[in-house]
């Protein structure tokens, strides 16, 4: 490292000797990713006054306070000369409380009351309060991984980060509690064992996936209580097997939403590395401070309500913070009574759906938050609930032009991007709901797990872009579409007159449904079913 105590400029005043100057390694979130910082201490005589620069927000600049409080009710002395704090680079606005212990331990080894040699190669991260307790920050996951890759080999962090930092390997993890612990470093120079970090064993990965299951699952709900919709159920186990999004339109009370909540329980849990990257965005968005999990294991299921912003919903902020669709990422995204929200927030949806990214400018940087979702959405059939449904004493009293109004909010580019479009009706009668086969939750998510299982048999020799999907020719060449079962998809294109973009979502969905039954090849009746989730493919106008 830069900082050298031998050859740095030093004074003695009051007794105490000042090396002037340390440079301190701390960390901060841009987006979902960390960025290093450089926190730069240097003392001189003068005025008693402390200075933070480097384009700090209030919160850092705040911490001045904070550290100068903590400092004192540690035991440490705090030095009454005029300090700078420097945090680089200068043209990077900073925001969070994470450069804390970081300015602390800069102007302790300044001032010569501690060691600086520990804090070689050493990263910094956590929040003070006043009596000088450690507090948790967000983004812990996000800034050890970029520390990683700038050579860092050592982290000194808050006991309450500790969680979701271990699954970061070969990195020495070492835990706070108290800022008076640093005084260790001060009797025993750079020996830290006493809050050296042990690391997780390699069997708690599939130990927490149990567990996460079983912690779920009774929150979810179970298919088994939903009463008939067979082919709504039907559709909810196709859209599982392959992630497709799904378009539920009926009136009130047929079950809508009930089955849609249920469909995180039909999902396979998260592979690892799908688990640190989900774990990593909530660790961003302050959600994981109060967790008493590590890796979030189960896929995220998110719901937000129809007053929500377009910010709220893709991101946003000066520097741009993960929004509900980022939230979702490896999840499902659920947006319930659908011609409810703006339509100018439903449509900065097109992009994200289509890239699986979110891609955010501001005047100093881009921003890039992963979007890999499952759209699931549901709506009544007009503001009233029953156009088209009309039973018993329900009548629709909507006029045309409400409901020409009310549907419009769902355009039609929007309407092309949901592979499964079907309404769900209310049952005639109860004994007629209850015939034929009833799937539950456990049996409908050992056939999704069947069809992924024979997908990755299938795909073993692919190679699959980034976001691991084909689409156009190349979609065309790998579904092995038998010819008669082209020849329909084709006469379907045409007699529909559909898009090129729902063809290709058409070809994927009847590759998912003969996944589901083990077949290598799509035959017509897989095409006719995939065709006939298609119910609502046209401008909803």
């Amino acid at each position: 490292m830069e900082r050298n105590r031998k050859e740095a400029p030093s004074f003695t005043h009051m007794g105490v000797l000042f090396v002037v100057f340390s440079l301190i390694q701390s960390a901060s979130v841009y987006g979902v990713d960390g960025k290093s910082i450089s926190v730069e201490v240097d003392i001189s005589s003068g005025l008693p006054q402390i200075n933070v620069v480097g384009l700090p927000d209030p919160a850092v600049r705040e911490s001045v306070e904070r550290v100068r409080a903590a400092l004192k009710n540690s035991g440490f002395t705090f030095p009454m000369d005029r300090i700078t704090v420097n945090l680089a680079p200068a043209d990077l606005r900073k925001e969070g409380t994470s450069f804390d212990l970081a300015i602390a331990a800069g102007i302790l080894t300044a001032s010569g009351q501690i060691s600086v040699a520990p804090f070689e190669n050493t990263l910094l991260l956590g929040e003070l309060s006043l009596n000088g307790n450690v507090r948790p920050v967000a983004g812990v996951l996000a800034m050890i991984e970029q520390a990683k890759r700038l050579g860092f080999t050592r982290v000194l962090l808050p006991v309450a980060n500790v969680k979701e930092a271990i699954w970061i390997s070969d990195m020495e993890l070492f835990a706070l509690s108290h800022l008076k612990e640093l005084d260790l470093i001060k009797k025993k120079q750079s020996d830290w064992n006493d809050i050296r970090v042990d690391h997780r064993n390699d069997s708690s990965f599939s130990q927490s996936e149990n567990k996460a299951y079983l912690d779920k699952q009774d929150e979810i709900g179970d298919y088994g209580d939903v009463i008939g919709q067979h082919q709504a159920k039907r559709a909810m186990l196709i859209a599982a097997a392959g992630k497709h999004n799904i378009l539920l339109s009926g009136p009130p009370g047929t079950g809508k939403t009930m089955m849609i909540r249920r469909l995180p329980g039909i999902l396979p849990l998260l592979t690892e590395q799908e688990a640190l990257e989900v774990t990593k965005i909530y660790s961003v968005a302050g959600k994981l401070l109060d967790s008493s999990h590590g890796l979030i294991t189960h896929p995220p299921f998110r719901a937000p309500h129809h007053t929500i912003s377009s910010g709220g919903l893709i991101g946003g902020g000066s520097i741009p913070k993960p929004g509900e669709v980022t939230l979702a990422h490896r999840g499902v995204l659920f947006l319930d009574e659908l011609p409810e929200f703006p339509r100018q927030v439903l449509e900065v949806l097109r992009q994200p759906l289509e890239d699986r990214i979110v891609t955010i400018s501001r005047s100093k940087a881009v921003f890039q938050f992963p979007a890999s979702i499952m759209l699931a959405a549901s709506f009544n059939p007009c503001p009233c609930g029953y156009y088209g449904h009309e039973y018993g004493d329900k009548r629709c009293t909507c006029s045309a032009t409400l409901i020409s109004r009310y549907r419009s909010k769902i355009s039609g580019p929007l309407l092309d991007r949901i592979d499964l479009q079907l309404e769900v009706p209310r049952p005639i009668s109860l004994e007629h709901a209850s015939t034929g086969p009833s799937l539950n939750t456990a049996q409908m998510k050992q056939l999704v797990l069947g069809a992924y299982a024979f997908k990755q048999d299938r795909t073993a020799g692919i190679s699959l872009n980034p976001i691991g999907s084909l689409n156009g020719a190349a979609l065309r060449r790998s579904v092995n579409i038998k010819p008669e079962a082209a020849s329909l998809l084709e006469s379907a294109f045409e007699a529909l007159g559909i898009s090129m973009r729902a063809y290709d979502r058409m070809l994927k969905l009847a590759r998912t449904i003969a996944d589901l039954e083990a077949s290598d090849a799509v035959d017509t009746m897989h095409i006719a079913e995939a065709i006939q989730y298609r119910g609502l493919d046209k401008p909803l106008s």
